[in-house]
């Protein structure tokens, strides 16, 4: 006999080549998963009756000292457990007084919408010449030539954007946006590429977003998340997928210090106003994009990838893009040439985080970093 310490497992996945029975498997894997969930300004006599509620199932609740003697009237602390655990305490909660009875509904809706989604790539095409790195500027056919690579290369979402919104960049026209998608997105149409992979359109204009998806694009990727009426109409006229981003201010001012209380707090209430807008459009796919380095700090951006999985509750898919940003030069001086090596951390550790959807500029390197890490996932 022999016995092998292991840290990373997918235990459902161990269980089911164990030969395990399929109901026990779905039993213990809920009890092989240790879920910890921050819970903030609960009053101090929530905070005991949730530390001996979680004490009695074999979960805990860490709470700063002094609370067994009410010293203050709120406090922050720790809930950790199995998600077997969780699902028992949601329902203990129900119960409870000092708005426990809202923590356990907020656990529900954690727990019922943590999916999985299969990764995605998504690779970058920039049809204008002020984009932040140069290497993903591409016009016309050279364009296509662009397209067919990334597809070759694994890419399963191309998006396609013809106004840079760096920070700093200049707003051009929609007419002049519009000019410059219109040759690739014939050539997308003409010769049914979209047919190979999903094709999205990176804007917030109406005539450009209508252009596109009269042409076999599926989806929209709005940096404003819908501000513009028009555009969520024609997004849930084409039933689009849309992708709805946070920034805080416009591309040209936006990194003039921006501030946050949390980030992650503000974000994700954001994401609650905006998805119920999306849905009184009519539209049903949604996605995420936290919005890596619009209107953030480094500590900013920092925060969202290292509490990214809060993002999961809403139940839709997760956009991270942190291609060659400058948030990797703030870690590692390096100019926009050498950031692949950072940018590949920072999308594994968003895979890792719940992210299924990751936007870049090198489609063959991440295809290769993400095959290497599910390898490594799921050796034995």
């Amino acid at each position: 006999m022999k016995i092998v310490r292991t840290k990373t497992l997918d235990a459902a996945r161990f269980m089911e080549r164990l030969g395990v029975d399929h109901p026990g498997v779905a039993i213990m894997a809920k009890k092989s998963e240790l879920l910890f969930f921050i819970v903030k300004d609960l009053h101090v006599g929530a905070a005991n009756i949730l530390k001996q509620d979680a004490l009695s199932i074999g979960a805990d609740f860490a709470v700063p000292s002094g609370v067994i003697v009410c010293a203050k009237e709120r406090v922050d602390g720790l809930l950790m457990g199995t998600r077997k655990q969780m699902e028992l305490l949601s329902r203990k909660e129900m119960a409870q007084p000092f708005g426990l009875k809202s923590l356990a509904k907020e656990l529900k809706r954690y727990l019922k919408n943590d999916l999985s989604y299969s990764l995605k790539i998504m690779g970058i095409i920039n049809a204008n010449e002020d984009s932040f790195y140069p290497g993903s500027r591409f016009m016309g056919e050279r364009a296509i030539e662009a397209i067919e690579k990334m597809i070759a290369d694994g890419a399963d979402i191309i998006d396609i954007g013809g106004m840079s919104t760096r920070p700093g960049s200049e707003e051009i026209s929609e007419e002049e946006e519009l000019e410059r998608i219109k040759p690739i997105v014939d050539l997308v149409y003409e010769k049914k590429l979209h047919e190979k992979v999903v094709f999205s359109i990176d804007t917030y204009r109406p005539k450009v977003a209508a252009y596109a998806l009269e042409r076999g694009f599926s989806i929209l990727n709005d940096i404003t998340a819908l501000e513009n009426d028009e555009c969520a109409k024609i997004a849930s006229s084409h039933k689009a997928t849309v992708v709805l981003m946070h920034k805080k201010g416009d591309p040209k001012t936006m990194q003039l210090n921006p501030y946050y209380d949390d980030v992650v707090a503000e974000v994700s209430a954001f994401f609650e106003e905006q998805i119920e807008r999306a849905l009184g459009f009519g539209i049903e796919k949604i996605v995420l994009d936290p919005g890596i380095g619009f209107g953030k700090r480094l500590e900013d951006n920092l925060a969202l990838l290292r509490d990214l999985v809060e993002f999961k509750k809403f139940g839709y898919e997760i956009l991270v893009g942190a291609s060659r940003k400058s948030m990797i030069d703030k870690i590692h001086p390096s100019d926009v040439s050498q950031r692949l090596g950072g940018t590949l951390a920072v999308h594994l550790h968003a895979v890792h985080n719940g992210a299924s959807i990751i936007r870049c500029h090198d489609v063959f390197e991440h295809k290769q970093a993400f095959l290497v890490d599910s390898a490594i996932k799921g050796h034995l």
